[in-house]
């Protein structure tokens, strides 16, 4: 939970990519959204959950990390931040909140594993 509150990730990880050595490796666990969150339960789920201001989508993440010249990259871990129901009941009408409960939709806390290969 430290990349999503840096500006600009894509620079992040293109400076993690120019520092390591051939060989090495990262591993960062972060929050990452999927799929489309209403905004006002995104911003309940700040308050709630933390870390989840500047969350970006797992799509987005993944081809950030790819284009920062990273191979081999994989998700080791994936975890939902579970967001209380009474949250859910004030955001979300009861067929959103039973597509929300049915779906992979969410917020999440990932384990991204990527390679410099060389």
């Amino acid at each position: 939970c430290v990349f999503n509150l840096i500006p600009n990730r894509k620079k992040a990880f293109q400076e993690t990519y120019r520092i390591l050595k051939p060989g090495g490796h990262f591993s960062i666990s972060d929050v990452i959204i999927v799929g489309e969150i209403p905004e006002a339960l995104r911003e309940e789920a700040e308050l709630y959950a933390g870390c989840v201001s500047g969350a970006m989508e797992k799509a987005e993440y993944l081809r950030i990390i790819e284009e920062a010249g990273f191979q081999n990259i994989s998700i080791q871990k994936e975890k939902p931040v579970q967001i209380p129901e009474e949250i859910l009941d004030q955001f979300l009408d009861t067929a959103k909140k039973k597509l929300w409960n049915d779906s992979d939709l969410g917020i999440f806390s990932m384990t991204f594993y990527a390679e410099k290969v060389g």
